[in-house]
């Protein structure tokens, strides 16, 4: 794709389009779903679904991987207590999928777990699933995190991230 038409992809949508793929109704199951996901290990789960890359990245001709990264430092998921939060990343203009996991998790999902992971969802978004693709990864990486990071009986377990979704 040329930079051109890049940038004016990426310009034509807005925020309207990303509360079209994710209306208020959609938002809010998600996050139920992230709080529930939450009650069972001590990882912490964000969302980030946007339309389209800021003005500058495109300049800056910044890949989704790189924003993914930006807004996972951004939103601070890289802050949680045990280093096992995750970011789950989708860019509209480029039907993006980026996950991002802190070095606690990372360690123990190989680079092909993640793209697997990622190749799943990546057939519900094309189709404009969108609500049915993030349910997918939030449940997937609920497994993995249930798998490394098990919550035991009585361990307190902070809520340090919000859980709603963040539409840009």
């Amino acid at each position: 794709m040329g930079r051109l038409q890049r940038l004016l992809r990426h310009r034509w949508l807005d925020e309207s389009d990303t509360r079209r793929a994710i209306p208020a109704d959609v938002a809010q199951r998600l996050a139920q779903r992230v709080a529930a996901s939450e009650q069972r290990h001590s990882g912490e789960l964000r969302i980030y679904v946007e339309a389209g890359l800021p003005f500058d990245d495109l300049w800056h001709d910044a890949t989704p991987r790189e924003r993914a990264i930006a807004m996972f430092g951004k939103l601070g998921v890289w802050d949680t207590e045990h280093n096992n939060g995750v970011l789950i990343y989708l860019l509209l203009a480029e039907r993006a999928i980026e996950i991002v996991a802190d070095r606690g998790l990372d360690r123990h999902v190989s680079a092909a777990q993640w793209q697997q992971l990622v190749e799943r969802m990546a057939g519900a978004f094309r189709a404009g699933r969108y609500e049915e693709g993030l349910t997918q990864a939030i449940d997937a990486v609920t497994a993995l995190l249930l798998q490394h990071f098990p919550l035991r009986e009585g361990e307190a377990n902070p809520n340090e991230l919000p859980d709603e979704p963040v539409l840009g």
